[in-house]
């Protein structure tokens, strides 16, 4: 968990009023409502669906044909059928919905949290927490002041074998951690262009974009490609990207702001409608000395170092300690020691990736009404996010920052600045 530092400075004037809540027995079911029916949201109803003090009790998303899907998913698994809402907003008024599951677009995270604190309804939110640096602060104020659990979905932090590397780091298994490298080579095909087109029917179009411009609906804009717009995502940074800037915190003793940040690349070799990077490289200067680094590769890329390859992707962490490494991925931890840099650890993952046991941490955490049993609680996943924005933001204005903890801002630098936050279309405000 971040120190006291964080919030006395940039997150100062968090509330901490109280609001009077309800502790559920320990034989109630939570009954959840799921917001966002794609194929994270997919994820969220299996998980959940096998957590025997879970009930799905509402579905909401803006297609209809999603809410449809969903609904046969509950009957194939003989779970009764779950009230439907178009709109997230009638769904948090809700008297039957004790918590809310959002897999919603990344642009949606802050402000549906946001809306489902003030209703009295506890959070389990995907990564990354926010869209952009200002939301993640109103976040965190909002959990504090509505007393509300809110996780966000950082299963690194309740998977088994990640525990207990980040372990071993800290306790000094590789000596001196100096530098951490995030790693994101993952294959990313080009999305193409598609021209805009009437909404198909079944889609509330407005409802979808929300705190986002008005665009024409186009394919490439809606389902998984709003990863690669700038309104609605934020690049595989921050979609696979952030998992693993989580874990190079952590592995570091979960470094709150960097000093500095300078980050680079571009949209290379594809001509088609992506507007965010699918090369890109950032590098942070912390205190003490240290580093952390990060890398995307979109494009076909091969692994460095020996380090391992699943299909064509390298997915992980590499730390770099004053007596030896450790690489850490979703399947494996190995840790090299020496001047021979000789294998001494080779673990692989048991007991699956987490994402079940994160929800079920959260699932606990509702009950006991003390947010710091969350593994990845608010406070943890908006500081992740925050670093994938200001790389994103370095990358945007093309020059590196200086970061001012103290007042949550970059050094003499008004355009980036600007990029804290963004200009929100009413009704939907943060």
């Amino acid at each position: 968990m971040p120190s006291s530092l964080t919030r006395r400075t940039f997150f100062q004037g968090a509330a901490f009023a109280a609001a009077a809540t309800q502790v559920m027995g320990a034989n109630d079911r939570i009954r959840l409502g799921l917001v966002g029916l794609g194929g994270r949201g997919m994820a969220h109803l299996r998980n959940y669906m096998s957590i025997p003090d879970a009930q799905i009790a509402g579905l909401c998303d803006v297609n209809q044909a999603a809410r449809e899907r969903f609904q046969a998913e509950l009957s194939k698994g003989n779970k009764p059928k779950a009230n439907e809402f178009n709109d997230m907003r009638k769904l948090f008024e809700n008297k039957e919905i004790d918590a809310v599951s959002m897999a919603t677009p990344n642009h949606w995270h802050a402000l549906g949290t946001l809306w489902a604190l003030e209703a009295g309804k506890d959070v389990y939110v995907e990564k990354p927490a926010s869209h952009n640096i200002y939301e993640g602060k109103r976040m965190i104020e909002a959990a504090r002041k509505y007393k509300k659990m809110v996780q966000v979905g950082s299963q690194s932090r309740t998977t088994p074998h990640k525990i207990k590397a980040i372990k071993m780091l800290h306790d000094g298994i590789i000596g001196d951690v100096y530098m951490a490298r995030a790693l994101c080579f993952k294959r990313r095909k080009s999305i193409g262009k598609t021209p805009p087109k009437a909404t198909p029917p079944g889609i509330d179009w407005d409802l979808f974009l929300g705190p986002a411009p008005m665009r024409q609906f186009t394919d490439n804009r809606y389902k998984y490609n709003w990863h690669w717009f700038w309104d609605t995502g934020n690049g595989d940074i921050g979609n696979q990207g952030v998992h693993e800037m989580d874990i190079a915190r952590w592995g570091m003793g979960d470094i709150e702001w960097p000093e500095t940040v300078e980050s680079n690349g571009g949209k290379l070799v594809y001509d088609d409608d992506q507007e965010t990077p699918n090369t890109q490289f950032a590098n942070f200067r912390c205190k003490g000395g240290k580093f952390i680094t990060f890398e995307v590769r979109g494009l076909p890329s091969g692994p460095e170092a020996g380090l391992p390859v699943n299909g064509q992707n390298t997915v992980g962490n590499v730390f770099l300690g004053s007596e030896g490494w450790m690489w850490l991925d979703s399947d494996i931890v190995q840790v090299y020691k020496g001047e021979k840099s000789e294998k001494v650890l080779d673990e692989k993952e048991s007991g699956g990736a987490g994402a079940k046991e994160h929800m079920q941490n959260f699932l606990a955490a509702c009950r006991s009404r003390n947010h710091k049993e969350l593994t990845a609680e608010i406070e943890i996943g908006a500081l992740s996010a925050a670093w994938c924005h200001m790389a994103n933001i370095s990358y945007r204005v093309g020059r590196g920052l200086q970061w001012d903890a103290a007042s949550g801002t970059f050094k003499g630098a008004p355009d980036a600045n600007k990029m804290l936050t963004r200009d929100y279309r009413k009704p939907y405000v943060v």
